[in-house]
């Protein structure tokens, strides 16, 4: 649905994207992620047609975003950060505006307009003027006009940005539900967002690719290499301290972490030299001390851990969001 090959974007000695190759097929729900300055920006700003690349070619739905743009954009339904929405239009009126603008026949108009208003659950709302709604509200009209004319691509810049936590999850239930009938990039820096929503991952670090893969195997693929996570209950007679040293002293173990101490409850991470398997003896190391082994398990890094190691430690910011084009852009 969507190619990516050889993308490169060049500012005079400034490469923002440096020859970047990646597809996501019809039908997912794709994290594209990335720190500030990354090019995660730029390439979502020549996907959806509102800049050339300096080399290389992408494509949606077959369509080529240099040569066919008009083609590009009637298939692409986009949600900026800032909603493009008008304050002084009721919700209704606004929804009937950009079906018009954005070439839905007019005999489909009114029912496609009942359509994404219930599906995007802006029904109960569609009299008021949408300066006079929450945000929540607000960002769910956004989401209604970017696919009010059934586009095969849905490109969601931050969808969840300064919602409160119930808005949060009904907006990722609603994005969820799309997936199938659309293929969609969401771009965000919340991550535990993308764990909850997407299926894949792009990563993008300095104008590079450096990760593409489903969320699990890329979590597994970097977890940390022979590590594992112990549990142990000492039932008040041993500190975390004196668990730690004991496990420090267990042959073959290079490093101990702790995780959680709650109480009595102890979590550490042990990690093994190359090539060895220190699971045996740190399992025996804490019963003959008398301690409870309550968990012994595979270490497996979160996403967000993932994020920092592949991106050299920046953490996840807010890139500036786009500038959103007037809705009769045909981005949108």
């Amino acid at each position: 649905m969507i190619q990516v090959e050889g993308l490169t974007k060049k500012y005079a000695r400034h490469v923002a994207v440096n020859n970047i190759s990646f597809s996501v097929e019809k039908g997912d729900i794709v994290g594209f992620l990335g720190p500030n300055g990354a090019g995660k920006t730029t390439t979502m700003r020549i996907l959806t047609c509102f800049m050339p690349p300096t080399a290389g070619k992408a494509s949606v739905a077959g369509y080529d975003v240099f040569d066919q743009p008009y083609e590009v954009k009637k298939r692409i339904g986009y949600l900026p950060e800032a909603p493009p929405v008008y304050p002084e239009m009721s919700v209704s009126d606004y929804l009937t505006f950009v079906a018009r603008l954005k070439h839905v026949p007019g005999a489909e108009i009114k029912t496609r307009t009942e359509q994404v208003m219930e599906r995007c659950a802006i029904a109960d709302v569609k009299s008021k003027l949408i300066g006079k709604l929450s945000k929540g509200y607000r960002q769910r009209v956004g989401l209604a006009q970017a696919i009010i004319h059934n586009p095969d691509v849905l490109i969601l810049d931050e969808p969840t940005s300064g919602l409160d936590p119930k808005q949060i999850n009904e907006t990722r239930e609603l994005i969820k539900n799309l997936a199938g009938e659309h293929t969609i990039i969401l771009s965000t820096h919340i991550l535990p967002e993308v764990e909850a929503v997407c299926r894949d991952v792009i990563i993008i670090n300095k104008g590079r690719v450096v990760a593409t893969d489903s969320v699990e195997n890329l979590k597994n693929r970097a977890s940390i290499g022979g590590a594992i996570q112990v549990q142990v209950d000492t039932d008040g007679t041993a500190d975390a301290l004196a668990v730690r040293q004991k496990l420090e002293q267990v042959p073959g173990v290079s490093k101990v972490l702790d995780r959680v101490v709650a109480g009595n409850r102890l979590v550490f991470e042990v990690e093994g030299l190359q090539g060895r398997n220190v699971r045996p003896d740190v399992a025996r190391a804490v019963v003959h001390a008398g301690w409870n082994l309550l968990e012994l398990k595979s270490s497996v890094l979160t996403l967000e851990e993932v994020f920092l190691e592949l991106t050299g430690g920046v953490a996840p910011h807010t890139e500036p969001a786009p500038v959103p084009t007037p809705v009769g852009g045909g981005v949108q």
